[in-house]
C-alpha cells in the first residue's frame, strides 16, 4: 500500500494517456485517486494539458512526446514491458507471449525524443503461467505498472538512472494481419495467438472459402468447468 513519508509528499504529477480508450485508462484513474491523497495530480489525454511539475508518467502512450512537452517536468517516466534495449517498440507483451515467454521483463526509464532510449530507473517482471487470456494479461500488466510507480515515488530521490546497454531490437506495430489465424494449424499451435486476442478491439480471425470470420475466446468459469 502506498503511504509515503511526509517529506516525499506534495509532488506535482501528470498521468498522461494519449488514447482515452486505452486499456490502461481505468488503471490510470485508480492511480490518480490513490495518489491524489498525497500529491497534486492531473490525468490527461492531450499533450497541451500536461502539468508543469515534478513527474510525468506516460502510460500506454503510442507516440513520442516532443522536447517542449518533455521539458515541462523534471522527469518523464515510461514503463515498458521488455528488457531494454532489447524489445523496444510496440506491443512488447503480445510479441513476447507469441514467442512463448512466461516471464515478461518490465523497465521504467526516462523518456527522451528517441524511441525507448532513456536511462533506466527500475526493472521488474510479470510472471505468467501460460494459460492467461488477454484480460488477465492486461490485469497483470496494470498491477505491475501501479506497483512500479508507487515504488519509484517511495524511493525517489534515492535512485540513480543507468544508461541502457546491450544489443537493441525493436518490435513492429501490430496490424490486423497479425491477428489472423492459420486454418492449417491446430488450436494448440496457435493458442498464444488466441491468448493475446482482444475480443472487442483486435479479435482473432481467419479466412476460408473467400470469407473472413472472427473468433472470440473466453475462459470457462470454475463452476462451468466442473
Amino acid at each position: 500500500m502506498y503511504n509515503p513519508e511526509p517529506h516525499k509528499q506534495g509532488y506535482i504529477i501528470t498521468l498522461f494517456v494519449d488514447n482515452q480508450d486505452s486499456w490502461i485508462t481505468p488503471w490510470a484513474q485508480a492511480l490518480k485517486k490513490d495518489l491524489a491523497r498525497y500529491h497534486t495530480i492531473r490525468l490527461c489525454h492531450k499533450k497541451n494539458e500536461i502539468l508543469k511539475g515534478d513527474f510525468n508518467f506516460l502510460l500506454g502512450c503510442t507516440a513520442i512526446l516532443e522536447k517542449h512537452f518533455l521539458e515541462l517536468n523534471s522527469h518523464n517516466l515510461v514503463i515498458h514491458e521488455s528488457d531494454l534495449p532489447k524489445g523496444k517498440g510496440w506491443s512488447p507483451v503480445s510479441w513476447q507471449v507469441l514467442e512463448g515467454a512466461n516471464e515478461i521483463p518490465v523497465t521504467m526509464f526516462e523518456a527522451t525524443e528517441q524511441l525507448d532510449a532513456g536511462a533506466v530507473y527500475l526493472k521488474d517482471k510479470i510472471i505468467l503461467e501460460g494459460h492467461e487470456l488477454h484480460p488477465r494479461i492486461k490485469e497483470k500488466q496494470g498491477e505491475k505498472t501501479l506497483d512500479m510507480i508507487y515504488r519509484f515515488l517511495s524511493l525517489w530521490p534515492d535512485l540513480a538512472p543507468v544508461p541502457q546497454a546491450g544489443e537493441e531490437s525493436i518490435y513492429d506495430r501490430r496490424t490486423i494481419d497479425d491477428d489472423m489465424l492459420d486454418i492449417n494449424k491446430t488450436i494448440a499451435e496457435q493458442f498464444n495467438n488466441l491468448r493475446i486476442a482482444d475480443n472487442t478491439n483486435h479479435p482473432a480471425w481467419f479466412k476460408i472459402y473467400g470469407k473472413k470470420y472472427r473468433l472470440e475466446i473466453y475462459p470457462y468459469s470454475k463452476k462451468e468447468s466442473e
